[in-house]
């Protein structure tokens, strides 16, 4: 979707492919500083003729331009649920240009007005979501911004035993299965709770909605992440971090 500088958002969240941002934020979303936008960095179109990748195969689909032209729509329909502008950038996903350059982040963070406030996922056992997060605190450090807030990516970082309990935190700094890249974070900034939602019945209920529409993705999902759609499962509570660098000598080796 096009959009022009200066942007008129207060809040962006950078959702590395369809349904990120609605699993992750879903509830937390229609309350955050409005308007927001929910923008898809790995949104673009396979180049024509692309042959299907294997997660879009095992969705379903036929051709690479037939799931992307139906995530698109989900997108769309999720968006609009959620009260955010869709905005898609034109880096297609992973399996259709690996190791391809998120210069179209670089554009769109460079374009955002002063102060925006920039939501970028933590990364939890997916390297692109990672990739993600690392360029947004590379672009926005560089325009003198303040860092990106950090959203545990879900169900990936739900999958902790301890999700939604007090000591959530401190046993992500711990696991060695999905804290790894909470870790690393923690070696140079200070990572402070700013949302901890513990959804309600009918914030669950928007958010359940918001997921589903992402219909074409839930099968395969569910044999990857099991019951996540459960009330009680790794959807059910949703946070966000801010960042503060440490000085060097808080820095751990």
């Amino acid at each position: 979707m096009p959009h022009t500088a200066p942007t008129p958002w207060r809040t962006v969240v950078l959702s590395p492919h369809f349904d990120d941002a609605a699993l992750s934020l879903a509830g937390l979303i229609p309350g955050l500083p409005g308007p927001v936008a929910v923008v898809t960095v790995h949104g673009g179109a396979p180049a024509a003729g692309t042959p299907v990748s294997w997660w879009d195969s095992v969705c379903g689909f036929s051709s690479a331009a037939e799931a992307h032209a139906s995530r698109l729509a989900e997108d769309a329909e999720a968006c609009a649920l959620l009260g955010a502008a869709q905005i898609v950038l034109d880096h297609p996903d992973g399996p259709y240009a690996e190791g391809a350059e998120l210069t179209g982040l670089d554009d769109f963070l460079t374009e955002l007005a002063p102060g925006t406030l920039v939501l970028a996922p933590l990364g939890s056992n997916q390297a692109d979501h990672l990739a993600v997060r690392l360029r947004a605190m590379s672009v926005l450090a560089g325009r003198g911004e303040p860092l990106p807030r950090v959203y545990a990516d879900l169900p990936y970082t739900g999958h902790l035993p301890e999700w939604g309990t007090p000591g959530a935190c401190e046993a992500l700094a711990e696991s060695p299965v999905v804290g790894p890249a909470y870790q690393e974070l923690l070696r140079r900034y200070r990572a402070d709770v700013r949302s901890e939602l513990r959804l309600t019945d009918e914030q669950w209920a928007l958010k359940r909605s918001a997921v589903q529409r992402y219909g074409s993705q839930l099968a395969a999902l569910a044999a990857d992440h099991g019951r996540f759609l459960s009330r009680t499962g790794p959807l059910s509570t949703e946070l966000i971090w801010s960042l503060e660098a440490l000085a060097p000598l808080e820095r751990t080796c």
